[in-house]
């Protein structure tokens, strides 16, 4: 049948060993986090229960490690009492499932055979997603999971809705999954030629600049006369969609009344130009963005639920930049050089001072701001070779060094530099690994506590432990 591993506590792993033994899955058991991640890196194993809470640490520091392996295991994290947090990490990060344990152990070992059996069907089938990244710069662990998606989006016509904070790049996400689409799958709206979606056009509407007045007009056109002014037929956003791509920026933004006539043109594809007799089709693939919370604007009577529900067939959740740092020494040097470039300037050289300064700040603009600060940069330092911290900008300067000012002083003294000079990544690395160590020990190994001392996320925690391999083992 298929390979389980079992990392829990005494009688659990007894109770989920006896009951996958005798349904004939091979299955191993590790009573703590040290042994449990030996064995899930030496064998092969289809899948993993992982308990989330070990008396040597907390198992999710685990979890993105497991699913890391070559053989990437499917992982279900099992708890004693219910944590909506902690479930909701476990499945953004990967996991299979999320279940509590009671007393009964077989709604976990169904779980577990589920997922070998789900592995048993895509043995020899299961490539990695290929995908033409276009602009998107980073191949941090968030990265590589969203492009993943992006994957998966572009080769279906489910209507996708990307998520994140205000320049984290959605629109240069869904300009990646228009450019990576093949031609219609749809049978019941074939499209009028064999081109891919990529070849159509890909049209913006941005949901903020909608004049009221006219959105149904701007979206669905209007036949001549239908209102003063239209002296003759005009195609609407949605017909110049047809065949390629439709993409609703800042969808929270879309008028209430409009969100239901948008409803059964997502539905049918069909739509009725203002004035109109007859209706028109479109055989478009939507792509929606929003920076806003949407299920809250749902409960607060400001969205339409059952559009939600249709516009989220796929998600894909940008991470903003500050959960990233690692992508900011790539991005930063792609930038300079196309903006070196555009400007026909000479390329620049980075000093370790600056590298530094700028993977420590937040940057609460994300991607964009960062983009427009290495412009300003260009524009400071003119003519020198080299860019220097001094050219950041005033506030950016200001707000590293109180950010450095407000931070515990757990990591003690940084370390002498002897002999060879280490590269600024490898330097920045075991300064890192030394603060997470120091961290760990300061807060013995309590994550909640850990978080409340660093000012780091909980997911992000996770995320720079498992990269390091620290965990929260000894």
């Amino acid at each position: 049948m298929g390979k389980a591993l079992i990392i829990a506590d005494g009688d659990v792993a007894d109770s989920l060993q006896r009951l996958l033994s005798t349904i004939g899955h091979e299955v191993s058991t590790a009573n703590d986090l040290t042994l449990g991640w030996a064995l899930a890196a030496e064998q092969k194993t289809d899948a993993v229960a992982l308990g989330s809470k070990m008396r040597d640490g907390d198992g999710l520091a685990l979890l993105q490690r497991i699913r890391q392996l070559p053989h990437c295991p499917e992982v279900v994290v099992i708890a004693a009492s219910p944590d909506p947090k902690v479930a909701e990490f476990a499945l953004r990060n990967g996991a299979w499932d999320y279940l509590v344990i009671k007393k009964e152990a077989e709604p976990v070992a169904a779980s577990i055979d589920q997922a070998i059996q789900y592995r048993r069907e895509q043995k020899g089938e299961k490539t990695p997603v290929s995908v033409k990244r276009e602009k998107i710069i980073g191949s941090s662990t968030g990265m590589k999971q969203c492009l993943q998606l992006l994957g998966q989006a572009a080769a279906s016509d489910a209507n996708v809705l990307i998520t994140g904070e205000t320049g984290t790049g959605k629109e240069l996400f869904a300009r990646a999954i228009h450019s990576n689409s093949p031609r219609s799958r749809s049978l019941r709206l074939p499209m009028r030629s064999g081109n891919p979606r990529a070849e159509k056009n890909f049209v913006v509407v941005d949901c903020t600049a909608l004049p009221e007045t006219l959105v149904e007009s701007v979206l669905f056109g209007h036949a001549r006369g239908a209102f003063t002014g239209a002296d003759r037929n005009h195609d609407g956003l949605i017909a110049q969609a047809d065949g390629g791509s439709l993409f609703l920026d800042e969808v929270g933004e879309l008028p209430l009344e409009t969100q239901k006539a948008f409803l059964r043109v997502l539905q049918e594809r069909c739509y009725r130009p203002v004035g109109a007799q007859q209706e028109k089709r479109s055989n478009f693939r939507l792509v929606a963005a929003t920076n806003q919370d949407l299920e809250q604007m749902v409960a607060e009577g400001r969205f339409r639920k059952d559009l939600l529900f249709r516009l989220r067939a796929l998600t894909i959740e940008l991470p903003p930049l500050r959960q990233r740092p690692e992508d900011i020494e790539d991005l930063v040097r792609y930038h300079t050089a196309r903006l070196c470039n555009s400007y026909d300037m000479q390329p620049k050289g980075f000093s370790n001072e600056l590298m530094e300064a700028l993977v420590s700040y937040a940057w609460p603009g994300n991607v964009r701001e960062l983009i427009n600060t290495l412009d300003g940069i260009l524009a400071s330092a003119g003519n020198d070779n080299t860019l220097y911290a001094k050219h950041l900008p005033l506030h950016i300067r200001v707000q590293i060094i109180c950010t450095k000012m407000e931070q515990p002083d757990i990591a003690g003294p940084e370390p002498a530099l002897v002999g060879d000079l280490p590269t600024f990544k490898e330097y920045r690395e075991s300064s890192e690994i030394k603060y997470l160590e120091d961290l760990m020990n300061r807060s013995e190994r309590n994550i909640p506590k850990a978080c409340e001392l660093s000012g780091i996320s909980r997911s992000r925690l996770y995320e720079m432990l498992a990269k390091y391999g620290l965990n929260t083992l000894n």
